[in-house]
């Protein structure tokens, strides 16, 4: 009888192993399909929300055709550079033009390799390297001193503009509803699963965000269900000075159109005090300022 039961429970044993162990080997193997969901299908463009815009093609490092667009902003203060997230493509990113153009902001958005118009297949040094190519179009041809340019990113975007403010350096950087490394974000998913070890991403923005000189602003949500708060909260406190966070309302997909003036005001007010007066000086940022208001 006890020899029955000491099998039963070793079969137990083992197949409670086996199956964590094909857990694990699945997570593995499928972790490209779950940190990039990439759609290739252009729905929309800027002149569906009365935008002009420019078609933009700018060419990687190792040679990948990245696609994007350039929406010019009247009386522009500054530029975006918007690292998007890790799902659709730039289409789906017209409110944050918007919101971004009505704050005098011109913007560059570009598709990651794999997404869109973008050839290639999408990996964590190659959306680095088209980021970095994102830039230096906006330096090199048009001619946008670095010290007007702002990187921005949102979700898995936030680890993509942190590196490039890395490597280059621009005026400021916004990181919103950012993860602090994709092992820390899938230990939060699956707790029972050794992550760490099997990770094949790491998109650490905790280990670099201490190292930029930039004024950063750290924007999240405490309903966000996708990259809890906490994460957001961690980034702002390893983060050198000037630092400012923003806390915002509403979900990881919606926050930034629930949020209203609190969102906008927020950005508007990070880059007054940090970008507009250092690129214009405080009496220019004025003038601009008024011109705005009256429409000239």
């Amino acid at each position: 009888m006890q020899t029955h039961i000491k099998r039963l429970l070793l079969n137990i044993i083992i197949a409670v192993a086996l199956t964590y162990l094909g857990l694990t080997v699945m997570i593995y193997f499928q972790q490209d399909g779950m940190v990039y969901v990439p759609e290739r299908t252009i729905t929309h463009n800027p002149k569906n929300i009365r935008l002009e815009y420019e078609e933009v093609a700018v060419r990687t490092k190792d040679s990948i055709s990245i696609s994007g667009w350039y929406i010019p902003a009247k009386n522009e203060k500054a530029v975006i550079l918007f690292c998007h997230g890790n799902a659709g493509n730039i289409s789906n990113r017209l409110d944050s033009v918007r919101i971004f153009n009505d704050l005098s902001l011109s913007v560059l958005i570009f598709d990651y390799r794999g997404y869109g118009k973008s050839g290639g297949r999408p990996s964590e040094e190659g959306t680095y390297l088209d980021a970095e190519a994102a830039w230096d179009y906006l330096v090199t041809v048009k001619k946008i001193p670095p010290g007007r340019i702002v990187v921005f990113g949102r979700s898995l975007g936030g680890a993509v503009a942190t590196e490039i403010a890395v490597r280059r350096s621009p005026a400021a950087l916004v990181v919103e509803s950012g993860f602090t490394s994709v092992p820390d974000l899938g230990k939060t998913m699956y707790p029972w699963l050794p992550v760490k070890l099997v990770s094949k991403f790491r998109y650490a923005t905790i280990d670099k965000i201490g190292n930029i000189k930039c004024p950063k602003l750290i924007i999240h949500s405490r309903k966000d269900g996708i990259v809890p708060f906490e994460h957001g909260r961690a980034i702002y406190e390893k983060a050198a000075m000037p630092k400012e966070f923003l806390e915002i309302r509403g979900t990881h997909n919606d926050g930034f159109l629930i949020s209203g003036s609190i969102y906008t005001g927020g950005i508007e007010g990070f880059l007054e005090r940090y970008v507009y007066k250092a690129a214009y000086g405080e009496k220019n940022v004025s003038r601009k300022a008024e011109k705005t208001a009256h429409g000239s």
